[in-house]
């Protein structure tokens, strides 16, 4: 096995026992990105010379003797919303191409702040505005089970990064999905943790619990200790609240022949492709054995669509009115549909919306009166074309806008649970499938141990074990047309900007 390919807790073990230097890591890490980033286009702007010098701190902190911190010497790639000093921060947008922020945000100075090497920033749709990762600045993201389909989104660069090993910590975040959607489609995990458990001052609406920052990994491990190394208190987020973030890495082993499973594939409400739902119930058989009860849940999710759609307008409203005055062209088109939706709605629509979301949330607390988790698919199709924006028909049903496909995941982000996309096994297209593990209120802990059994549990099943990209396939891929060919122009600025862009820059 590559250097590349061990999990990140074992590589931060090593890395504290001499066993390998945070240098080597690093220039495999690169060696890597180098070799397969051109076929997936995962990453946007990279600094490999500030991620060299990083690299060599961390080595002589480890012959010091220094204390390290929970991530010390392990290269990340930072999702292209985020702030980072020093290394061009785009959002995937025109109006972002020169951005270099002097300082980093919360979460990446948590992340540097454990150690962590800051080797890059990976793609994102246009404003993290969708579940398909293109952009008119750095192009589009392919997944790596086949690069000409999609990788889901909006934290498609961070799931085919994971998933093709080129860095062990990625970064994600969440509204109706974009960790859970593409971890699914790439066939990594994403976790969804409870609002405020990872606090993110970068929301303008610090009060709203529906965007959410979170861990990614190619196994729940990884994610549970980037989760520990970023959780916490921040008053910059009014949801966040006192935590021991180290209380995650130590996992409770869970008794699965004791577990009560709720299963759904459409919550009532979702549409759902006729193959997706056959491939559940196939997964459903093959795990069925292994709990106490396993049966299906009804929940009354009335109302849940035009809720999501007004709250998450909301943001939209709250981000976008200054570009959108000065010039609408200069927003994409599902940017641009996103604030005139929001700027429609008036007050009362507003009340009525979050009405409905405490409704819907309260009503589906009380599954966990019988139920320890409840599972469902994590996406109704399978990996489309990148070339096609969205699904626009979803289970023979014509979708109303760009985003009504995501709704398996939507519905329960208005229910605040947590809840990770786990890979098991694939689809009837041979493209990886995601298990969506939504846990108990605020039971971010408990969830991640059952995933972490579950997870355990596929390992040992041909039909649920996570699938690997074969990596040696894609360079003799043909992309057609090629990921970077819907770039409209180089990001203009300074030369250090330029050199940022690294391989992704046309």
């Amino acid at each position: 096995m590559d250097l590349v390919e061990l999990p990140a807790p074992e590589l931060r073990k090593m890395i504290g026992s001499k066993a390998i230097s945070p240098v080597e890591l690093t220039e495999a890490c690169i060696a890597r990105i180098e070799a397969l980033d051109p076929y997936v286009n995962a990453m946007a702007a990279t600094d490999f010379d500030a991620a060299r010098r990083a690299a060599r701190a961390a080595e002589d902190a480890v012959m010091r003797g220094t204390a390290l911190g929970l991530l010390h010497g392990l290269p990340a790639g930072i999702k292209d919303l985020e702030a980072t000093a020093g290394l061009l921060t785009t959002h995937g947008s025109p109006l972002y191409r020169d951005l270099v922020p002097a300082e980093d945000n919360l979460l990446v100075a948590r992340l540097r702040a454990a150690g962590a090497i800051v080797v890059g920033k990976t793609n994102v749709p246009e404003l993290g505005a969708g579940a398909n990762t293109r952009n008119p600045v750095w192009g589009a993201t392919g997944n790596p089970f086949d690069p000409n389909r999609n990788a889901g989104g909006s934290s498609g660069g961070s799931a085919a990064a994971l998933a093709c090993d080129m860095l062990p910590v990625c970064t994600g975040s969440d509204t109706g999905g974009s960790l859970r959607i593409p971890a699914a489609l790439c066939g990594v995990v994403g976790f969804r943790p409870s609002p405020g458990l990872v606090p993110s001052p970068r929301k303008l609406l610090g009060w709203t619990p529906i965007s959410v920052v979170g861990p990614m990994g190619r196994n729940v491990a990884e994610a549970r200790l980037q989760l520990a190394a970023t959780a916490g208190l921040d008053s910059g987020d009014p949801l966040s609240y006192a935590v021991d973030g180290r209380e995650f890495l130590a996992p409770r082993e869970i008794d699965l022949s004791r577990l009560r499973v709720g299963w759904t594939e459409d919550f009532g409400v979702c549409d759902v492709d006729d193959d997706i739902r056959r491939t559940f119930h196939r997964k459903l058989d093959a795990m069925r054995g292994m709990f106490a009860v396993c049966e299906p849940v009804e929940v009354d999710f009335t109302d849940a669509h035009r809720a999501f759609d007004v709250i998450r307008a909301e943001s939209f409203v709250a981000g976008l009115r200054a570009a959108y005055e000065r010039d609408p062209e200069s927003l994409g088109p599902n940017t641009r549909a996103n604030y005139e939706l929001g700027a429609a709605m008036t007050l009362a629509d507003s009340a009525s919306a979050h009405a409905a979301q405490t409704v819907i949330a309260r009503r589906f607390q009380r599954l966990y009166d019988r139920y320890d988790v409840i599972l469902a698919p994590t996406t109704p199709v399978a990996p489309f074309p990148w070339t096609q924006m969205f699904a626009s028909r979803v289970g023979g049903r014509a979708q109303e806008n760009y985003y009504r496909w995501l709704a398996l995941t939507y519905v329960t982000t208005l229910c605040t649970n947590p809840a990770a996309s786990l890979p098991c096994g694939t689809d009837e297209a041979g493209m990886p499938f995601g298990l969506q593990v939504i846990g108990p209120f605020r039971g971010d802990r408990r969830t991640l141990d059952i995933c972490e059994s579950l997870e355990t549990a596929f390992a040992r099943s041909v039909e649920l074990a996570r699938p690997r990209p074969d990596l040696h396939k894609l360079a003799s891929t043909v992309v057609e047309p090629p990921l970077r060919s819907i770039v409209v122009a180089a990001p203009a600025g300074s030369e250090r900007a330029i050199r940022n862009a690294g391989t992704s820059l046309v």
